[in-house]
């Protein structure tokens, strides 16, 4: 019997036995039961019978044995029967299966090995060691299993005999009924039993496989004193048994093994030692740490490598300063593994641990530990990190100052503009102050001013964008007074941040009406462009405003409304806008070939709507227009269906 099909029986078997006691404990059978007897022994069809056998795995008992041993010579019905021979508890189901062995052949009688071997029947021994010499290759490889699947003594010796004299086609199943036996020794504590037939198959002539299953448990079998052999698999050339010395490694209990295993790691090629020392961390005892924390602070780079990662599983507060070494190294790849450990690894120790030590680092070390309070968000250690936005190493300073965007919040964005104003190269400074105030909002625009009334053009931009993040009355105001400029390049930008002023309409609402006046009077066209653009946006955006304003608003800008780009902004404005004369307008930006299907698809979303104050002939013309001009078939379906409608 092959794994999956015996993987197969047991599963249904489980089903079973799962739903099996509204049958367990009856003396006598119900009705239910009498009844699917009497199906199994009329003249019912096949596929009848068959779903009958499985209703008695549920609800069988021993009074409907005989009629299903009735079924096992049967080729269609044979294995339906043997499913509920195999639920149905008591000996009258392995008397019966036993009964059979005699009476059947071929893979019919490998089908009532198969099921014996499920039910465990230590009876069936003297039967199954017998088949072991029958000519039928099947039946004999399904004996030898079998006997593995009952196991005991009696088997035991049955297939440590065969497995030396079973014939080349049988051997290979002899193997696997003595690896399941020895398992069932092993889980039941006898070692000495179970190592008896492990090493048999190790030594015997069966399939690689066979030999490397068995060699995992001879392993297992020995306890400790399998270490030596455990590592003559680690240190083979052959890549099967590489692979079940690893497994074993994980699995093979105690701690002198783990530092058996850490003491063997030299043995090993280089490449091979990252894989043992994965294999270590995986067990579970208290050698496990320390033979890891070693290994991170001596070998090889990948070794030191592999350990460090290993670290955030099996590590504790123990491990920071291995790991801020290996954070400091010159190899990127073992820096930023130990980085990325310490930056994950649990527990308020190690944050602790790392406060304390950023108040005495200097060099790399802080630089490291800055970063790492960034990850952490340990915002105990602000006040040291913002010591260090000016410190004389590039590096800790640029760490410094990337941490503050992390961690700080309004009272942090004074120090960062007061250091803007000492350095020339301000990038990742604009990048934090961005992010400060994206946190903390309008309370950071009175510590901008000094930005945005600089003397230097490039401090005022980045005083401008700033301010655009924290929003608020008090940054529109010096955004907008960034407008007069002296510099026509800080003029664009500030007015390019107010045509995309980023917080919710309505808000900073009193935006509106600096983009209206650019928009109608701006010095430049360009001006004048993001004026329109930002106001249309604005429009779009503010829901406070009343359908009828908000339409009224967009009409008053036709005038300046030329390009196709404004065009689909006010379209977008309008689209939305449930009053009278919506559809009207939309309708005029239809006929023009640039904005006609956003115009159209407007329409239609809007036609379909009962808006007061609009009648059904307004509704029909501008859908009408939808049909004639709309090139889009979903489009122009949808209007015709409306107009259909209407």
């Amino acid at each position: 019997m092959s794994k999956n099909r015996y993987f197969v029986r047991c599963v249904l078997l489980v089903a079973a036995m799962a739903v099996l006691p509204p049958a367990v404990g009856r003396a006598v059978p119900t009705d239910k039961e009498l009844k699917l007897i009497g199906v199994l022994q009329s003249d019912a069809p096949a596929q009848e019978k068959a779903i009958t056998c499985k209703q008695l795995a549920v609800y069988g008992t021993q009074e409907a044995v005989p009629a299903l041993a009735a079924l096992l010579a049967d080729p269609h019905l044979a294995s339906w029967a043997r499913i509920a021979l195999e639920a149905i508890p008591g000996p009258a189901s392995d008397a019966a299966l036993r009964d059979a062995m005699g009476k059947v052949q071929g893979m019919l009688l490998v089908g009532v090995i198969n099921s014996i071997g499920v039910r465990c029947d230590a009876q069936a021994v003297d039967g199954l060691a017998a088949k072991l010499e029958d000519a039928d290759v099947d039946v004999a490889s399904a004996a030898a299993v079998a006997l593995g699947c009952i196991g005991g003594d009696q088997a035991a010796n049955v297939l440590g005999q065969a497995i030396a004299n079973a014939s080349a086609a049988v051997r290979p199943a002899v193997a696997e009924g003595c690896i399941r036996c020895a398992e069932k020794y092993l889980a039941q504590g006898q070692s000495a039993q179970a190592k008896k037939l492990y090493d048999a198959v190790c030594t015997a002539d069966v399939p690689k496989q066979r030999i490397l299953d068995a060699t995992r448990g001879a392993i297992l079998a020995r306890g400790s004193a399998g270490v030596s052999f455990l590592v003559e698999q680690l240190t083979s050339s052959d890549k099967g048994r590489l692979g079940i010395g690893l497994w074993t490694a994980r699995e093979l209990p105690g701690q002198d093994v783990t530092e058996a295993l850490a003491a063997a790691m030299s043995r090993l090629s280089p490449d091979r030692q990252p894989l043992l020392l994965l294999a270590i961390a995986d067990r579970k005892d208290a050698a496990v740490l320390p033979a890891v924390l070693k290994a991170a602070q001596s070998g090889s780079i990948e070794v030191r490598t592999t350990a460090a990662g290993a670290l955030l599983n099996v590590g504790d507060v123990s491990c920071v300063p291995v790991l801020l070494d290996a954070a400091v190294q010159d190899d990127a790849q073992l820096a930023q593994t130990a980085k990325m450990t310490l930056a994950k690894l649990p527990g308020k120790e190690v944050e602790s641990d790392l406060l304390t030590r950023l108040a005495q680092a200097t060099g790399k070390t802080r630089k490291v530990l800055i970063e790492l309070a960034g990850y952490r968000q340990l915002d105990a250690a602000l006040p040291a990190i913002v010591q260090s936005i000016e410190d004389s190493d590039a590096a800790v300073r640029a760490a410094a100052i990337q941490a503050v965007g992390a961690l700080g919040g309004a009272a942090q964005v004074a120090d960062l503009v007061k250091l803007a104003q000492k350095i020339q190269n301000r990038g990742d400074i604009e990048k934090a102050l961005q992010a400060v105030c994206s946190r903390s909002g309008s309370a950071c625009a009175p510590s901008l001013l000094p930005l945005v009334q600089s003397d230097d053009a490039g401090l005022r931009m980045i005083g401008i964008h700033a301010m655009a993040v924290a929003g608020g009355p008090a940054a529109l105001a010096a955004v907008k007074s960034a407008i007069a400029d002296k510099e026509e390049s800080v003029q664009d930008e500030a007015i390019r941040t107010l045509s995309t002023w980023p917080n919710n309409w309505p808000q900073d609402a009193a935006a509106a009406d600096v983009l209206l006046g650019l928009a109608k009077s701006g010095k430049k066209t360009l001006h004048q462009v993001l004026g329109l653009r930002g106001y249309l946006q604005y429009l779009r955006g503010d829901k406070s405003l009343a359908p009828g304003d908000k339409l009224a608003k967009v009409n008053d800008l036709q005038n300046l409304i030329q390009r196709p780009e404004e065009k689909r902004l006010a379209v977008a404005a309008v689209s939305g806008v449930e009053a009278p004369g919506a559809l009207e307008m939309l309708t005029k930006f239809a006929a023009d070939p640039a904005v006609m299907e956003e115009a159209c698809s407007a329409i239609v979303n809007l036609a379909g709507k009962n808006i007061p104050g609009v009648s059904a002939e307004q509704r029909r013309s501008a859908l009408q227009a939808v049909v004639e001009k709309s090139k889009n078939a979903g489009t122009k379906r949808k209007a015709e269906q409306l107009l259909g409608g209407i």
